[in-house]
């Protein structure tokens, strides 16, 4: 399954995640993508679609995000597989955690396309998200700020998870 991952960063965390993920999963560096100058119709050549952004002001997407999702709504997702990731700050945003999954689901959820990697909360320190569904995150939530040293560790539940789901 031919898998790409399409990130946005500002300060370059969720950017070093999306490689992190891409080691794990041992996807080429030429199947990761910044939506700051990837046109969405790259999502064609893929049958796994790993998307990340991290929450920026109040449960924002990351500023690259806008005009990319606003387009890959757009593209045929039918059948697609679509993992979510997502960077954010408990500490100083826990109302507000990884808003911007919830946000990318959102989004997408009526594009035909499949999500997979929802993850448990438990472990978490949050106190809400707009990236909770039915008591799971819609994806894989990373605290670099406060929670680095489980970083390995999540993301490495996460792609087990991933491949029993269909990746």
């Amino acid at each position: 399954m031919k898998t790409g991952i399409f990130f946005g960063s500002t300060l370059g965390t969720t950017e070093n995640i999306a490689g992190q993920i891409a080691t794990a999963l041992r996807i080429s560096p030429d199947d990761i993508h910044n939506v700051a100058d990837t046109d969405p119709s790259a999502v064609q050549g893929y049958d796994c679609l790993l998307l990340g952004s991290s929450t920026w002001g109040a449960g924002d997407l990351q500023d690259d995000w806008y005009d990319f999702i606003g387009k890959l709504k757009n593209e045929n997702l039918s059948g697609k597989l679509v993992g979510l990731f997502g960077c954010g700050d408990s500490g100083s945003y826990p109302d507000t955690f990884c808003d911007a999954m919830g946000h990318l689901y959102d989004d997408l959820s009526g594009t035909g396309c499949r999500f997979i990697g929802a993850c448990d909360t438990a472990g978490y320190s949050f106190d809400s998200s707009e990236a909770v569904r039915d008591g799971k995150f819609v994806g894989l939530a990373l605290d670099e700020t406060n929670e680095d040293d489980r970083t390995a560790e999540r993301i490495a539940a996460w792609v087990e998870t991933l491949k029993k789901e269909g990746l």
